[in-house]
């Protein structure tokens, strides 16, 4: 049987955030490397199924990486009520070969406000600038993006001034409870006995 007769399959699988439930595909729905968040329709023009995916009430945001969409819900509402019927419509979807990218996507972005106080979005960058940067991104990459991902989200690094890794959280890992003791007593630790330059490690201010 090729790889093109082999049917989509989707399961559901929890994260640290109570919020966020994990949509995993056997197959790739997002090139290696990338990811994207969206918050509201308006940011899904080249993204079908987001789109659609927004037309349930219940959904608040979205995060598409690898092989996953991990999904966070609106608080009226719990995960039980609805995960067979999302997991049935996406697996519906994709075996309906509906695309789910029009346009390859870029790392995500995070918002901020430009001077006519529109919302735009910012590009991510993961691209080092200097030998201590590319060591940075090396253990993220190595030690912490397989960890993250596994639970849903995404980290990506920001920025590193006098001792201070600034990185970005998305996904299940943005709004999370636990993600702030994750920061403080695994990946700052992580960095800590590997670059002793690293004296902490925080998320960017949403």
């Amino acid at each position: 049987m090729s790889e093109k007769e082999v049917p989509f399959t989707i399961y559901a699988e929890t994260t640290p955030n109570p919020k966020t439930m994990k949509f995993v595909a056997n197959k790739i729905l997002v090139p290696y490397g990338a990811s994207v968040e969206y918050t509201s329709e308006l940011e899904c023009q080249d993204a079908p199924l987001a789109k659609v995916l927004f037309t349930f009430p219940f959904v608040e945001s979205l995060f598409f990486s690898s092989n996953f969409v991990s999904i966070t819900k609106k608080d009226f509402i719990e995960w039980d009520d609805v995960v067979m019927e999302m997991r049935e419509y996406l697996t519906n979807y994709l075996r309906a070969d509906q695309p789910v990218f029009t346009k390859p996507p870029k790392t995500t972005g995070h918002e901020t406000k430009n001077e006519d106080n529109q919302s735009e979005k910012i590009k991510v960058t993961s691209t080092p600038q200097n030998e201590m940067e590319e060591k940075i991104i090396n253990l993220l990459e190595e030690y912490v993006r397989p960890a993250v991902e596994g639970d849903g989200g995404a980290i990506h690094f920001k920025s590193f001034d006098e001792g201070k890794v600034t990185v970005k959280l998305s996904g299940a890992c943005s709004g999370c409870p636990s993600s702030t003791q994750t920061l403080k007593f695994g990946i700052e630790n992580l960095f800590k006995e590997h670059l002793p330059e690293v004296q902490e490690v925080v998320a960017e201010d949403a």
